[in-house]
């Protein structure tokens, strides 16, 4: 049974910092693609971050204040957040994906306060 677990979110000041972690289980990690989306208060899910093939990519309202990365030998996926504005405020949501399988986390709140 496949279970992604997020952890790290939180209530932070405009301004700060977190990170975010995803630990996986019940699947050769390795084998996915690794992302973090979204899901601000009445919109829609949307990406944030993927790592595939050793290759990144953002959205453009988050370039130069997120990185993804990710650890195999610890099955864990991060999203490290800087420069944290409002517009960040959402339900951050870690994804694995094959061609075969796609697989969400149950997600975890970051409020960031002006």
């Amino acid at each position: 049974q496949v279970q992604l677990v997020e952890s790290g979110g939180g209530l932070v000041q405009a301004g700060g910092s977190l990170r975010l972690s995803c630990a996986a289980s019940g699947m050769i990690f390795a084998f996915y693609d690794m992302g973090w989306y979204r899901q601000p208060p009445g919109k829609q899910r949307e990406l944030v971050a993927i790592t595939s093939g050793g290759s990144t990519n953002y959205a453009d309202s988050v370039k130069g204040r997120f990185t993804i990365s990710r650890d195999n030998a610890k099955n864990t996926v991060y999203l490290q957040m800087n420069s944290l504005k409002p517009e960040d405020t959402a339900v951050y949501y870690c994804n694995a994906r094959s061609r075969l399988h796609d697989y969400w986390g149950q997600g975890t709140q970051v409020t960031v306060s002006s």
